[in-house]
């Protein structure tokens, strides 16, 4: 199962450190295997909460994540995203960034650096959404209930969670963008962070309305085949064949991507801190890339979000915390071994809060004079 789930990461592991050895030497080994562990330690709350999407969609759909979003993953985000950046900011078409990424990297890091603004409000209020909705819903299972409780009686409120992102947005850009340009005399950002934010708002609003609208066409579509195959049954008829759903799974396909994009930007900007050659950047950033594609499956293929009902609990407050530190990062620095501990530790903490509800629940049975397997069904 390990083997035929991470065995496509393996070989790119093995392919990409090796390729960066023969052509650059034992120096971009070391710092491609280094961000590597970085994308993986800052994206695996990324992965958990990847899965409860990933389960919804058919084998054929779960192929297409695995294949065309780990090139546009790979490719689209670590590559040429840093490169669109450049070439926005500089004013210069995607050949010339290149070039400077590849003849001036201290001038194309620069450039990065000074988009990082726009790029954090966008990022940030995309996330911050993610979690405001996850929190405020109504849930039966409940991590933290003392907090989850009061909030879900709030999230009532029609709009709420757009309400509060927006006083969110508002308070960085006069806040962190004001601030960083009084005290470092740069531009001030505070446009920008404002339209940038407004952007990642609207872009999470309409992927993911269009995600949840087709989803909720696809529970239809799905109970009607389910009275179609009764039926056809019970008159002795063959049973209908189950048509695919293509729209349903496309947009969240669509939101999945969307999703690893925001995801990806702590990423890609905290690489600079360890270098700027574009090329070691793609290939460390790609190759984590592509374990966090293979977790997810794995979390999906193993049903590890139903036995440890709590781990996609810890991943939004790892979202959470994520956007909240990307918002920060308008005006203060953040190092990235923080930003990836936090989601760690909350993942880790969710995740022993989940077998200590099982072992509690198997303790339960027990005195009932009940076996697990009886409760479950068997497997």
């Amino acid at each position: 199962m390990i083997l035929r789930t991470f065995g496509w990461s393996f070989a790119v592991t093995a392919l990409g450190l090796a390729f960066a050895a023969w052509q650059w030497g034992w120096e971009a080994f070391g710092i491609v295997l280094l961000l590597s562990i970085l994308e993986i330690s800052l994206s695996f709350d990324n992965a958990v909460v990847n899965a409860g999407i990933l389960k919804k969609m058919n084998a054929f759909w779960q192929r297409i994540f695995l294949t065309i979003g780990v090139l546009i993953a790979v490719f689209g985000m670590r590559l040429v995203f840093p490169v669109v950046i450049v070439a926005i900011s500089a004013k210069v078409g995607p050949i010339e960034a290149v070039e400077l990424a590849i003849d001036q990297p201290e001038r194309y890091e620069d450039l990065v650096t000074d988009a990082h603004p726009a790029i954090a409000a966008f990022g940030g209020m995309f996330l911050l959404m993610i979690f405001l909705d996850f929190i405020f819903e109504h849930r039966d299972i409940q991590w933290l209930g003392r907090l989850e409780r009061p909030l879900a009686r709030l999230g009532t409120i029609d709009m709420l969670s757009v309400c509060v992102a927006l006083i969110v947005l508002l308070v960085s850009a006069t806040t962190f963008a004001t601030h960083a340009h009084v005290s470092t005399g740069h531009a001030d950002k505070s446009a920008t962070v404002l339209l940038s934010g407004v952007a990642g708002l609207i872009t999470y609003l309409v992927v993911g309305g269009l995600s949840g609208y087709f989803e909720d066409k696809l529970e239809e579509e799905e109970e009607h085949e389910h009275e179609a195959e009764e039926k056809a049954r019970a008159e002795g008829k063959p049973v209908p064949a189950v048509a695919l759903a293509g729209k349903a799974a496309f947009f969240l396909f669509l939101y999945l991507e969307v999703l690893d994009a925001s995801f990806s930007f702590d990423g890609v900007i905290g690489a600079f801190a360890i270098t700027n050659h574009v090329f070691w950047m793609a290939l460390g950033l790609g190759v984590g890339a592509m374990y966090v594609r293979s977790l997810t499956i794995y979390l999906v293929r193993q049903g590890t979000l139903d036995d440890y009902v709590y781990l996609e609990h810890g991943a939004h407050y790892a979202i959470g915390a994520l956007a909240t530190i990307l918002l920060i990062t308008i005006q203060h620095q953040i190092s990235e071994i923080v930003t990836g501990l936090i989601g760690v530790f909350l993942i880790a903490a969710s995740f022993l809060s989940s077998v200590r509800r099982n072992k509690a629940l198997e303790a339960s049975e027990a005195s009932e004079g009940r076996g697990p397997a009886q409760d479950r069904g068997a497997f």
